[in-house]
This record gives structure tokens, C-alpha cells and sequence, in this order.
């Protein structure tokens, strides 16, 4: 398999600055959500439940931008809530040439359907990045009071608790994550499941991108296949997942540290199998 060559080395002392303040934005967001989350707010008659902005992801988000606005003056700020063009990784590149070195991408709330049902499944995710990938990344799982953090040659943390994956893992009795897109299952879905089923693996469709990502990176989940996304949605789970030892491929099944469309993670060991099933489920890559 390709391995991706090094990136070059950045300034250690901006990263634990970023690593830190990215922890405390995430712990800020995880007790707002659990105050707030499922209130019975709805969507407009005019908004698609699937990609909805509710009052609490402006506030996050917001907080998010006036924090690493003062924190790190001149890096841009790319967020779900007030970017009214978001992009995948590879479009955010192009959009900010010479812009800035690096770049922060937050989604303040992840599983926004989830978190106005009341249903604990939704987390806080924010990265940042330069040209060559996420360099920080932080997922809050509010529900489960976990802050997931990882730094670029650093390793992944779990509240402080280092967490490295096993070199082996065997697929057979495993779970592996999905998220429909916007529009319902992505082509080739049904396949997918069915390969996976033959398999004796399960398919869990759970509603948050960034959580999907991050239940490989602990090894509850053997593999996440994600057909759509937008950067904000996996940066930071990329990075966590990377950092644990899980494998990141695009849809062709090349390394890459943020696939500009279709991603799959998985454990060491499973990845070939699972990429499998989705390529025998897809026509092309």
C-alpha cells in the first residue's frame, strides 16, 4: 500500500497552543449542547431535516470564531453555520490560496437532527489544518463526557487517556458506520450492507459523520464508509483516527490524510476488505 509522505515540520509551540484551545472550545461546546439538546425544536416547513441549523450551532459557532479570532489573528475560520458555500477538503484548498498557511474548520453541531430529538448522539468537532491535512483536531462527545484530541505526531487522547489501536483486527462480528447524504442512501448502499452482511459484519447508520469516524479511531467500530461529506463534518475525526492508527483511504483506495470525496477508515487489517465491498457496491472510484 502507498504511504503518504511526511508532511514538513510546523512550530510545536503554535500546535500545543491550537491542541489547547481547541480542548476548551470543545469542552465549552459539550456543556452547552447537554443544557440544550432536544427542546423540540423543528425545522422550517422550507428547511431539509438533514441539513438544518438550529440556534445552538450559530451560538457555537460564533463563540468558536470570536476565540480563534483572538487566539490566532489571520488564520481563517471555515464553519458549517455561516459559510454560505461550504466545501469538501480539496475545494477549501482551492478557495484559499496563499490565503493563509493554515485554517480552522468547525461543525458546532454534528447530528443536528439528533441533537433536537434529544437523542445522544451528536458531537462538536473542530480542526486545524494546513495544505497537507488536519494538524489539530478535537471531537466532544457530550453524551458520554468524552473530549476526543489529536495533534499531528502526537498521538490521540481520549480525556487525556492515550489510545492506539491493536495492529490486527478481524471484521467478522464488527460494526461498520455509514451516514446516508442529503438526498438518502448513497448509490450502491444497499450492496455495501449486503456485502457486509455476508460478511457477518453489521451496519450502523447513527447520524453524525465526525462520531461514525470516531468510534473507529477508539475500536468500537471496525471501519466507517462515508460517500459525502463536507470538511467540517471529518477533519477533526480524520486526525483522531489517523493519530489512533486507523487507515484513511479515498474511494479509489489511495492513502490520504482528507479524501476530497468518499472516505473510508478502518483499523489496521481491515481495510482492504471493507474497501472491498464498497468498490464491488460502486461502479468506478
Amino acid at each position: 500500500m502507498t504511504i503518504l509522505p511526511s508532511p514538513p515540520a510546523f512550530d510545536p509551540a503554535l500546535v500545543s497552543r491550537a491542541f489547547e484551545v481547541a480542548g476548551r472550545l470543545a469542552n465549552d461546546a459539550a456543556d452547552v449542547i447537554i443544557a440544550t439538546a432536544g427542546r423540540g425544536a423543528h425545522p422550517e416547513p422550507t428547511e431539509s431535516p438533514f441539513d438544518w441549523v438550529t440556534d445552538t450551532g450559530r451560538t457555537l459557532e460564533r463563540h468558536t470564531r470570536r476565540v480563534l479570532a483572538d487566539e490566532f489573528p489571520g488564520i481563517p475560520v471555515f464553519g458549517e453555520e455561516f459559510d454560505a458555500a461550504p466545501a469538501t477538503g480539496a475545494e477549501h484548498r482551492a478557495a484559499t490560496p496563499g490565503s493563509a498557511r493554515f485554517r480552522w474548520s468547525v461543525d458546532p453541531v454534528d447530528g443536528t437532527a439528533n441533537y433536537a430529538a434529544g437523542l445522544p448522539w451528536c458531537a462538536y468537532s473542530l480542526a486545524m489544518l494546513d495544505e497537507h491535512g488536519p494538524v489539530v483536531g478535537v471531537v466532544a462527545d457530550p453524551y458520554r463526557a468524552q473530549i476526543h484530541a489529536a495533534a499531528r505526531g502526537r498521538g490521540m487522547r481520549a480525556n487525556g487517556r492515550p489510545v492506539r489501536l491493536s495492529e490486527q483486527r478481524e471484521t467478522r462480528a464488527g460494526i461498520v458506520c455509514t451516514e446516508l447524504t442529503k438526498n438518502g442512501p448513497w448509490r450502491g448502499m444497499d450492496r455495501f450492507i449486503s456485502n457486509a452482511a455476508s460478511a457477518q459484519v453489521g451496519v450502523r447508520l447513527l447520524g453524525s459523520p465526525a462520531l461514525a469516524i470516531t468510534q473507529v479511531a477508539l475500536g468500537h467500530a471496525v471501519a466507517a464508509v462515508l460517500d459525502s461529506y463536507q470538511e467540517w463534518d471529518v477533519a477533526g475525526a480524520l486526525l483522531l483516527a489517523t493519530e489512533s492508527g486507523a487507515t484513511v483511504l479515498d474511494r479509489c483506495g489511495r492513502p490520504a490524510a482528507l479524501p476530497p470525496d468518499g472516505l473510508l477508515v478502518a483499523a489496521p487489517g481491515a481495510a482492504t476488505e471493507v474497501h472491498d465491498w464498497w468498490r464491488q457496491a460502486t461502479t468506478g472510484c
